[in-house]
């Protein structure tokens, strides 16, 4: 399993990746592959507020169904309106095309507490 180091990683295994002060967050391979095929995602309104640490959104699959939970504050800049008729890109493609939101961040130092690539991996192994 390939994980990026461009990017940080929480141990719920939603990945962040920072451009600036927007910042593009989506699920890692690891949490794709244990939730199997994914049949649905609700995403939150561009516009939208979000408080950091609380859920912005869900996922389902045949296994599971999961909240979403951002780590960062801050006003939705786009949402990945793909999956919402082809939820199974967060499968094929979790790090890349199955991105889920944009987020300007009011606050990036919640990043700074969550994982790099290397730690991932150990989480995950």
């Amino acid at each position: 399993m390939s994980i990026p180091d461009d990017r940080k990683y929480s141990d719920s295994h939603e990945w962040y990746k920072v451009d600036g002060n927007v910042v593009t967050m989506g699920i890692t391979a690891f949490a794709a592959d244990e939730l199997t095929d994914i049949t649905y995602v609700e995403l939150p309104q561009v516009g939208a507020e979000h408080q950091g640490g609380a859920a912005i959104g869900e996922i389902e699959s045949v296994k599971a169904t999961s909240d979403l939970i951002c780590a960062i504050s801050g006003k939705i800049t786009a949402v990945n309106d793909g999956l919402v008729d082809h939820p199974e890109l967060i499968n094929d493609d979790p790090l890349e095309k199955g991105w889920m939101v944009r987020i300007e961040a009011s606050d990036l130092s919640p990043l700074d507490g969550l994982l790099n690539a290397a730690a991932y991996q150990e989480l995950t192994t």
